[in-house]
């Protein structure tokens, strides 16, 4: 099949403009670009660039992943968000070791099969570091081939989703799919920007449908967004002297297996004291005093946004223990930095790290 003119001048831009990163060689080491791909998902590359070089000190091989304790796989990654990823990571890397004898596999189908892996991760893996002629498809593809061919039906729906995986496959140039799906997301993060393309320096611009309608910016289609649920939370600090109260999340849900300051959602109508008090009670079974409010922090997940107030709670009754099944800790001050924690209980701790009086009054 003859090379579409608008490839052409994608990979010969790629090769004037194309950005650098640790994960990419000559000759990528699978390892590594899965790595990247993983840390990649939902997160900017200026962020992942550390947090990558870091692991790779750390975690030089998949060997040395899976032989880790989990919760210093956590550690490591705190602060890149979306934690799932790196217990997914850690058990792929374990069925990499069984399954593989510790290669990482070339088919997509293979690679699917292992934890944390999907279809975009599998083909980047597999077209990046295995040359494989397979299309990738992520947020600036969508973006570019919407714009380009000026595609009417909404690319977060399957429809829609199809048309695109069909056109990136269909004008893949045999023999250089790293190049080319290297090429379209390098393009789709500089030049082709959601709110502000930048058409004028765009090698694709004599061919893009969206460009020639004088008003790019209506591509890609989407569906209408749900309006995004608030909650308002609140967090405990129970100190019995020099240590505080943490409880360890459920592996399987959000923020799976990090530390936390306890406590929960607050009720319609319930006060930041009275939801405290109960959340504490039905979590763990101990009866507190809430008190004073030493910090509010707001936060946005994915699907969701919180308003978090952390308060000083005096520990009344109980010995706490977890109705759950996660775990609690009684930790001193010194040694919260060993505990994975979240964004926002990360802050807490390294307030009450600064100001050690701080709900020093409860027992």
């Amino acid at each position: 099949m003859t090379m579409a003119s608008w490839v052409q001048a994608l990979l010969a831009w790629y090769q004037q403009h194309r950005r650098t990163f640790p994960w990419r060689e000559e000759r990528p080491d699978p390892y590594a670009v899965w790595v990247a791909e993983i840390m990649l998902q939902q997160t900017r590359t200026e962020t992942v660039r550390p947090y990558f070089e870091r692991w790779m000190t750390r975690f030089p091989s998949i060997a040395s992943v899976a032989q880790a304790d989990p919760q210093e796989v956590l550690a490591l990654w705190e602060g890149l968000g979306y934690y799932r990823r790196a217990l997914l990571l850690w058990e792929a890397a374990r069925q990499v070791m069984e399954r593989f004898g510790g290669h990482l596999p070339q088919d997509p189908q293979e690679l699917e099969s292992l934890p944390g892996i999907g279809p975009y991760t599998a083909r980047a893996i597999a077209s990046i570091a295995y040359g494989k002629d397979v299309a990738v498809v992520d947020g600036n593809v969508k973006r570019i081939l919407a714009r380009l061919f000026a595609i009417e039906a909404p690319i977060d729906r399957p429809s829609g989703e199809r048309q695109i995986w069909t056109l990136a496959q269909e004008h893949l140039p045999a023999g250089q799919a790293a190049t080319y799906n290297q090429a379209l997301m390098d393009l789709g993060a500089t030049i082709c920007l959601p709110r502000r393309p930048r058409c004028e320096e765009c090698p694709l611009r004599p061919w893009c449908q969206a460009y020639l309608s004088g008003n790019p910016t209506q591509w890609p289609r989407r569906t209408p967004k749900k309006k995004i649920p608030h909650y308002t939370v609140v967090a405990g600090v129970v100190r019995r002297g020099p240590k505080v109260l943490l409880a360890q999340r459920p592996k399987g849900g959000l923020l799976g297996g990090l530390w936390e300051f306890p406590g929960g959602k607050v009720e319609p109508g319930e006060s930041l004291e009275a939801a405290l008090e109960r959340e504490l009670w039905e979590e763990l079974a101990i009866r507190v005093k809430a008190g004073a409010v030493l910090g509010t922090f707001r936060h946005a997940y994915s699907h969701f946004r919180i308003t978090l107030h952390a308060l000083c709670a005096q520990l009344l009754e109980g010995e706490p223990y977890p109705r759950e099944g996660q775990k609690v800790a009684w930790v001193p001050l010194e040694d919260l930095e060993t505990y994975p924690m979240g964004k926002v209980d990360r802050l807490i701790a390294q307030r009450i790290r600064r100001e050690s009086r701080l709900c020093a009054e409860s027992r």
